[in-house]
């Protein structure tokens, strides 16, 4: 059984899929018994073809698809679902997140408290451009305001995840960028560790600043709605 699970989810990653899978394995062979869980969200290019070409250089990877384009949360969700590991790395599959920083969130998590359950990556000089990073800005400041979750940078791919803490939160789309916050309203402390961040690999971003701003002014509002009405009991058996 893998004491880690990498989870990467894809749309038409086809370029960026092998120079990733093989800088994970450089990442973690030797250090950590680990799988990778690869979620192909239904790509329109051979992205799938080139996965499964790469299970024979590959033996930890393993390969899911959506039957139907499900949203990036979704197939995050669907790799932890089907993760065998107790703790989850997760990646974003066009390279810019660097597996290299995957030990250092796990020697974090060693020396860290046991109600620590996510340690979040944090883009300390991000290599976006300059819109998007001005627009990440402006969402971090409104969602920090609102949520309050202490965490500047919570749309970074690349996280430490307790499986079991995870499988506790509710599920909607989009609610990987609202991962601290939801683990807080548990009861569970988290950690901002900073990253690399590096330039897309090849291909092309699948979002746009105005779909992520409609988008998020509903998600937030959520949120907050379901931290205020969460209750947090402890319980003894007697």
């Amino acid at each position: 059984m893998p004491q880690l699970s990498v989870v990467v989810p894809v749309f038409n990653e086809r370029g960026n899929i092998v120079p990733l899978l093989t800088e994970i394995a450089t990442a973690l062979r030797g250090k950590v018994d680990f799988e990778i869980v690869y979620v192909d969200d239904c790509s329109r290019d051979d992205s799938l073809a080139v996965l499964i070409g790469a299970k024979a250089q590959f033996p930890e990877l393993r390969v899911l698809r959506h039957r139907t384009q499900s949203g990036q949360s979704t197939a995050i969700r669907t790799g932890i679902k089907a993760a065998r590991g107790a703790w989850i790395a997760t990646l974003d599959g066009d390279g810019q997140n660097d597996p290299a920083d995957i030990p250092k969130l796990i020697a974090a998590r060693d020396a860290g408290p046991a109600d620590v359950k996510l340690y979040a990556g944090w883009r300390v000089n991000r290599k976006d451009t300059g819109s998007k990073r001005w627009a990440s800005k402006v969402a971090n400041a409104i969602r920090s305001r609102l949520l309050r979750d202490a965490t500047p940078d919570t749309g970074c791919g690349i996280k430490l995840i307790e499986r079991a803490a995870f499988m506790e939160l509710p599920y909607f789309d989009h609610m990987h960028r609202y991962l601290p916050a939801l683990m807080q309203r548990l009861g569970w402390k988290t950690v901002s560790v900073p990253v690399n961040h590096r330039p897309r690999g090849s291909g092309a971003s699948k979002y746009n600043n105005l779909n992520r701003a409609l988008v998020g002014i509903s998600d937030l509002r959520g949120v907050a709605w379901l931290i205020r009405r969460s209750k947090r009991t402890g319980v003894e058996e007697i």
